[in-house]
């Protein structure tokens, strides 16, 4: 070539030189090759577009799985992608070995590489030689180990026919692949077409509800329950001379038809076609028995996940009752999302039941649009759970709509529970004489073992007022998220679970609900979804609703979304092997008027009985909680020391019960809280000067020495010590 020429075209530089040009692209899965990279590979010199299936099967399985990584690696360093491949023939004899150099890229967004290299044919080893043969021969059996292993896991990853039928046909069997795929089911005496791959759209129009007893390779495998290996269209023709023409159009050269056998019984068969000839040594067959009997678990897997799965949420949602209408001045959400282990059913549920108009029943309400919120939680999770749910929640519906109030509802659905357990033990373990006395222990072990139990709130909602009247058995308490976003658990009065006393009392808890706030019931698994505990849980619930700013729908999406996707299992709380729970959450808002401006105020109510002391405890938290955001953690510490000082000292020298109020109001950094605990005792308190050694005397000592402002109100039948704190002041 003289100076001044132009320079010859870069394709024909390389095929002087011997070397093809690829470029393969995992997104699409298609590899494009040159004529010179076709004859390498062993195909017709010319230029082509492939699949990965295609050219994987013309690759050393071995040097496949080494390409993966040395591709990875070359992405990672920024290097070129350089590795030796053997290319193998129809009988998994190497032809040669080639040299592929290629610049890899990673596309973050598709999750896929990008690959433009060359191929050039390198001198070794010898193909044929006794020495290539027995290489070639120990690297396939390892690598149709290896294929095996990798075909196993893929297939019992597979959780449904659609996705065991795409696993199937993305297997690259090592040295040999498949251009076609078919598996055919039975039903009654007929062939089906389960799934195929390889062929167009409506090419399996004439397969399709073939009698078993045609003369076609399929039919004759479900019959016979043996495998047909068709090494050739002679060999096709000449066995199956009927349906011959049916697959004459395929233009293919071998078949292997399987059959599909599970627990000794035949459910299919598969087939497995191929453009070129192929021999089935008996090493190919084993590999294609092996993939056949794994196909069959995996398609019995799937059928009898896919049955149980339509099952159970079609029994779920024919438990699952739909929200009522539209309430004036409320917005209602509901969401149910079932365990993901074993049946999609369980114990937990939620309903909305419109109650009769009885005006008379209370002062505060008309009559007139009222209804309950119910959210229930049966224990276990399974066929028995979601029965006894159904039926306790039909229950439940039958005593609102006959007008009982929340205790009364709780109280007889307690009762029916309880009979209605007791009964089915009888029924399971009932005997008589002589075998009764012998079965005495089991039985009992038995019966105790089946005893279930339910969680369960009932609220009764006034929308007009917004009040609610609430009893609670065991489950737990209501979240109000107020209205300029603090939340608190708003503590309630409880009894026991449904169905462990039947005689059990649940007490009422009245409140109100204002406007701007949003009230959720939920069960325990939204709060310990994804391994936390009550505390860890309820601190993450309490993040989403305090943050969240959409309308009740999306604040559902967003709970649900929070513990039921990926981030909460990765990270979890102390209990990461915690079994998943049904989870069913329910939210009440009540909207706000739009002209009203965003109320400065938020307040927590509750009594503290002289009977359960232990609830000072829940006062000193729901105060804390209402105290979140104030600007100095130790002004809270003694609004809390002063909380408690002023329970004690109603407690001791009383015999009634207090009512605690606690209010902030103001903007951040100017806000007062005012704490008044209201007693029906006479007894005016009075400071006192203990002696050194005395154990009591000091509560208003401190309350002097704590508060802003403090005093003692005297009421018409009791009294109230009130004392107040400044935020302004924590900051000096």
């Amino acid at each position: 070539m003289r100076t001044g020429e132009p320079l010859p075209a870069v394709g024909d530089v390389l095929a002087s030189l011997a070397t093809g040009m690829w470029h393969w692209d995992t997104a699409t899965g298609l590899v494009s090759v040159d004529a010179e990279a076709a004859r390498l590979l062993g195909l017709p010199p010319e230029k082509a577009t492939l699949r990965e299936a295609q050219v994987r099967a013309r690759l050393h399985p071995v040097d496949w799985n080494e390409i993966t990584g040395v591709v990875q690696l070359a992405v990672a360093e920024g290097t070129l992608a350089e590795v030796r491949i053997r290319i193998m023939d129809e009988r998994n004899r190497i032809v040669r070995v080639v040299r592929s150099r290629s610049k890899p890229t990673f596309d973050a967004h598709k999750k896929a590489y990008r690959l433009i290299g060359t191929l050039q044919e390198v001198a070794e080893p010898t193909p044929g030689s006794p020495a290539g043969r027995r290489a070639v021969t120990g690297d396939w059996r390892r690598s149709r180990e290896a294929f095996l292993l990798d075909a196993g896991r893929a297939l019992a990853e597979a959780r449904s026919t659609a996705e065991v039928l795409r696993v199937a046909a993305g297997l690259s069997m090592p040295g040999f692949s498949p251009d076609g795929l078919a598996v055919f089911g039975v039903q009654g005496d007929r062939l089906t077409i389960i799934g195929h791959h390889g062929q167009r759209p409506g090419d399996e129009g004439p397969f399709v509800h073939m009698g078993l007893e045609t003369d076609y390779p399929a039919a004759e495998v479900v019959r016979t329950g043996r495998a047909v290996y068709l090494a050739s269209p002679g060999q096709y023709k000449s066995r199956y001379p009927l349906t011959w023409p049916l697959a004459e159009r395929f233009h293919r050269h071998s078949w292997a038809f399987l059959p599909l056998t599970v627990a000794g019984r035949t459910m299919g068969a598969w087939m497995a076609a191929f453009t070129y000839p192929v021999a089935f040594t008996p090493d190919e067959r084993s590999v294609l028995t092996t993939v056949a009997r794994m196909l069959a678990q995996a398609l019995s897997r799937a059928g009898t996940a896919e049955t149980e799965r339509e099952l159970s949420e079609g029994l779920q949602r024919s438990m699952m009752p739909t929200l009522g209408p539209e309430v004036p001045g409320m917005d209602v959400a509901a969401r149910y999302v079932p365990t993901g282990g074993g049946l999609q059913i369980g114990g937990d549920w939620y309903d909305m039941i419109p109650l009769p108009g009885a005006a008379s029943r209370s002062r505060t309400s008309s009559g007139s649009g009222r209804f309950a919120l119910v959210m229930g939680d049966v224990q276990g999770h399974d066929v028995r759970a979601a029965g006894l749910m159904g039926q306790l929640r039909i229950a439940l519906r039958a005593y609102a709509c006959e007008g009982h109030r929340p205790d009364a509802v709780l109280s007889r659905a307690s009762r029916f529970l309880h009979g209605m357990l007791a009964a089915g033990a009888e029924g399971e373990n009932g005997e008589t004489g002589e075998d009764a006395e012998n079965g005495e222990a089991g039985e009992d072990a038995d019966e105790a073992a089946d005893l279930r139990f339910a969680t369960c709130l009932y609220a009764e909602v006034d929308p007009r007022t917004g009040v609610l009247e609430v009893a609670r058995a065991g489950h737990p308490d209501p979240v109000i998220r107020m209205a300029d976003g603090t939340v608190l658990q708003r503590a309630t009065a409880g009894g026991l679970p449904l169905g462990v006393d039947p005689d059990a009392d649940y007490p009422t808890t009245r409140f109100t609900l204002e406007p701007g706030e949003t009230m959720m019931l939920c069960t325990d698994g939204l709060i310990e979804t994804g391994g936390h505990d009550l505390e860890t849980g309820w601190q993450r619930i309490r993040t989403i609703l305090e943050r969240h700013g959409g309308d009740a729908e999306e604040l559902a999406d967003a709970l649900v979304q929070a513990v039921h996707g990926p981030s909460s299992h990765h990270t979890t709380g102390p209990l990461a092997d915690r079994r998943e729970d049904d989870i069913a959450v329910l939210l009440l808002s009540r909207r706000r008027d739009g002209r009203a401006a965003r109320p400065r105020l938020r307040h927590t109510l509750m009594t503290v009985a002289q009977a359960e002391p232990e609830r000072v405890s829940v006062a000193r938290r729901q105060l804390r909680e209402l105290l979140h955001d104030w600007s100095n953690e130790e002004h809270v510490d003694s609004a809390v020391l002063l909380l408690s000082e002023t329970l004690a000292n109603v407690l001791l020298h009383t015999d009634v019960d207090a009512l605690v109020l606690a209010e902030v109001s103001g903007e951040k950094g100017e806000r007062r809280l005012r704490v008044e605990v209201t007693d029906g005792g006479d007894d005016l308190p009075h400071k006192r000067r203990p002696g050194e050694l005395a154990s009591s005397g000091r509560g208003l000592v401190l309350i002097e020495l704590l508060a802003d402002a403090w005093g003692v109100v005297p009421r018409g039948r009791g009294k109230s010590i009130w004392f107040e704190l400044y935020e302004s002041s924590a900051a000096r």
